[in-house]
């Protein structure tokens, strides 16, 4: 593994504290079909094939590759335009990866942090991170559930400090696969999570259940005021497996959702809206549930990541092995890029300075990993 950069022999103190209230489990991956047919609670429409998007074939520059090395990334968080932190699913390791003033990488990805007791498997393990409000989150599976947890965060001449985790939202049910996992600060200030079903599909329509869901909560887990459902973490239902969120310069919310055999999705976030699972899969045109805007078939998709930049959106790809451009003028038609060049991809960020940084996932357990494998690319929207 990499190693190198600032030292943070206070920050590993601090996460063997940690390891105390952090125990590990896993999970199996998006986009497999290992899970039950859904069964409808409506008729189930048949999927709208007349325009699936499945993507033309569209040209970037030439990425650079600021890291390589990394052992199944999943999630990048930036400290500042010249810091980013990366978590490692399996590892359960948070690295450190520096810029010097020209943008280049000072050094090598870092380990800062390990998050010890207990062991990842299949789509579980460290998943999403976000830095808001002063603290580094995570997205953790334990042996009884996935959490959300943080801790304080501080930069300075001796590295990259943290303080005693505290638990922000516990008990969202946990499986082999389905975990969901993202975690984002909104324009609005509050932390938004995606769960999965967590191989269970009817728990997306229970809404007393955390999975299958978007949450929406304040930076220390209590429940917003104007939330849709008073007391509850609730903003969304109805998902299988949301891995994505991004919102457009207008405020508008998007998620990507990994579908079954049939469609995987794009949709429009609003309060409080029903996106279906398991009752319909892709778009369905019944009432009662939100279609997507657009969706792709699994084999050419499973979408993971998305970031907003430069007016569109951008998608990070497993099985697609791709990036997806999206136009926010023309949310039904999309560009695919890099399609089988650089494996599967499971992130895509927009950094301070207007860039993206994408994440490789050849290392996941289901790629074909090369030499270097995985690896950070940036590149111009």
């Amino acid at each position: 593994m990499p190693r190198g950069g600032r030292a943070t022999t206070a920050l590993l103190a601090s996460v063997a504290a940690a390891a105390l209230l952090l125990t590990s489990c896993g999970g199996a991956e998006p986009g497999s079909t290992t899970m039950p047919a859904p069964t409808a609670t409506d008729a189930q429409a048949e999927p709208n094939a007349s325009d699936p998007a499945e993507g033309v074939p569209g040209t970037l520059d030439e990425p650079a590759e600021l890291a390589t090395g990394l052992q199944a990334p999943w999630s990048i968080a930036f400290l500042d335009e010249r810091t980013a932190l990366i978590s490692e699913r399996d590892t359960m390791v948070i690295r450190s990866l520096s810029l010097d003033g020209s943008g280049a990488p000072s050094g090598e990805a870092q380990q800062i942090a390990q998050l010890s007791g207990g062991t990842a498997s299949g789509e579980g393990g460290l998943l999403g991170i976000a830095i808001g409000d002063g603290h580094l989150y995570w997205y953790l599976s334990t042996a009884d559930d996935n959490r959300v947890a943080r801790a304080t965060i501080v930069e300075s001449d001796g590295g990259i400090l943290i303080g005693q985790p505290e638990e922000v939202l516990t008990g969202i049910p946990v499986a082999g696969n389905h975990n969901g996992g993202r975690l984002a600060f909104g324009p609005d200030g509050m932390l938004y999570v995606t769960t999965g079903d967590a191989g269970a599909p009817g728990t997306a329509q229970d809404p007393d259940s955390l999975a299958g869901k978007i949450l929406r909560l304040e930076p220390d887990g209590s429940i917003p005021a104007d939330n849709p459902v008073a007391g509850s973490p609730v903003y969304t239902l109805g998902h299988r497996n949301p891995q994505g969120i991004a919102w457009a310069e207008d405020g508008t919310m998007f998620a990507t959702e990994f579908g079954q055999d049939t469609w995987d999705e794009l949709n429009r976030i609003e309060a409080g809206a029903n996106y279906g699972w398991p009752a319909v899969e892709g778009i369905a045109e019944v009432p009662r549930f939100t279609d997507p805007v657009q969706q792709w078939s699994p084999g050419e998709a499973s979408p993971s990541g998305m970031a907003a930049a430069g007016g569109s959106l951008w998608i990070a790809n497993l099985r697609g092995e791709s990036v997806r451009e999206v136009s926010l003028d023309e949310p039904a038609a999309s560009v695919v890029h890099w399609q089988g060049r650089f494996g599967r991809m499971r992130d895509v960020v927009a950094a301070p300075d207007g860039s993206l940084w994408a994440l490789t996932n050849a290392t996941d357990g289901r790629g074909q990993p090369a030499e270097g494998d995985d690896r950070i690319l940036r590149f111009a929207p």
